[in-house]
């Protein structure tokens, strides 16, 4: 974890694209996707059924890591609002676990908007927590600090005559863009033009490492 300090609040910066906050012991999480597989799959176009085990042994993990006592998931949590009832038997497991022994919130985002209590957590569609504003999807006119998902940012950048792909966060003074925590949710560039516009100028790129925090410029 590595320090990250936004709307005068200190947080850690996890490299696996979570954020924790130590005053609240809360840990933060955007676009689990949980059921992605299972979605297509009805689609007709079958992917690995694990996708859910796999995003929920890794949140399993950094929970027991920082000992959170609190959980915010910010939207987008299930790929669709019935994704909680085609879980699988193991990883429905996991999941009531964790809402059972965290304080535990879903904040809805546009894939899971009509989503319902059937795995434990409280279901919001927004929240101001220590004046911080905890949404799904940012907000261009929003002047408080605001943290948010949805746009799965990744930096894309050359190294060496490769292309190299990073999850990453998109901070402003005042907006904080969570990476996709989810195991199968791929990414939108760091610098597309959505995402600037979601930002404003004046954006970076911040690449967690289990030591360092790395930072790129994103043109307007």
């Amino acid at each position: 974890m590595v320090p990250l300090s936004f709307g005068s609040h200190d947080f850690e910066a996890l490299a696996e694209g979570a954020l924790y906050w130590p005053a609240r012991n809360a840990l933060l999480v955007a676009d689990l996707h949980f059921e992605k597989g299972s979605w297509f799959a009805m689609k007709g176009q079958m992917l690995p059924p694990y996708d859910s085990l796999a995003t929920l042994t890794e949140l399993t993990a950094l929970a027991d890591r920082t000992r959170a006592t609190e959980l915010w998931c910010l939207g987008d949590s299930f790929h669709d609002s019935a994704g909680c009832e085609r879980l699988p038997a193991d990883a429905r497991a996991l999941l009531t676990g964790l809402t059972a022994r965290l304080d535990w919130r879903w904040i809805t985002g546009n894939h899971d908007s009509l989503l319902v209590d059937h795995c434990g957590g409280t279901i919001l569609e927004e929240a101001e927590v220590d004046g911080l504003v905890l949404r799904h999807e940012a907000e261009p006119g929003e002047s408080r600090p605001e943290l948010s998902g949805h746009f799965h940012p990744k930096l894309r950048i050359s190294v060496r005559g490769r292309q190299v792909a990073r999850r990453c966060f998109v901070a402003t003074a005042t907006k904080l863009i969570l990476p996709a925590f989810g195991s199968l949710t791929g990414g939108l560039d760091a610098h597309h033009p959505e995402i600037v516009r979601a930002v404003g100028r004046g954006a970076q790129a911040l690449v967690a490492l289990e030591d360092r925090l790395l930072r790129f410029p994103i043109a307007a």
